[in-house]
């Protein structure tokens, strides 16, 4: 009988690892699904205006953002303190437009181009004629589907 070994009151089992690699891939899973990636770094200063007749945009596969304001703190050593225009993340003039919307168009699938809406991210205290450039840009090269982008409240809330 000396061949088995006695146990000793106080051992504890050894813990069992066969279940570790299914927790991990469990917690991998749940934060790639829980995360959210920011599709655009904004350089251009973006508190929209409020207007309470506000209709929601249900897809956004269809919508090319155009993003108008002042650089942020940040930026305005590089960029100066105007207002400018961002096209996804790099700034742009009223020129580049075009080409922007072109290669929006080839990006997506060819039966969306006639339901493609541009998008304007204008900030409250931006001024006109740059969003007006942007218009006769947007009218040059047929995109008549236009979105003012804006936050629900009254319009007199300023």
């Amino acid at each position: 009988m000396s061949i088995f070994k006695k146990k000793k009151k106080g051992d504890l089992p050894a813990i069992s690892t066969a279940s570790l690699p299914d927790i991990v891939f469990m917690l991998l899973f749940f934060f790639m699904v829980a995360t959210v990636m920011r599709d655009t770094e904004l350089i251009v200063q973006n508190s929209l205006p409020k207007a309470d007749q506000v209709t929601k945009l249900d897809k956004k596969d269809r919508v090319m953002f155009i993003y108008i304001g002042k650089p942020h703190e940040r930026y305005q050593q590089r960029y100066g303190t105007g207002d400018m225009i961002q096209l996804n993340d790099r700034p742009a003039t009223a020129q580049d437009i075009q080409e922007f919307i072109k290669k929006e168009r080839a990006a997506r699938n060819p039966e969306l181009e006639k339901v493609l809406t541009a998008a304007l991210k204008v900030d409250r205290d931006s001024k006109m004629g740059l969003v007006g450039e942007v218009k006769q840009e947007l009218r040059k090269i047929q995109q008549y589907k236009v979105n003012y982008t804006t936050v629900v409240g009254s319009a007199l809330d300023q």
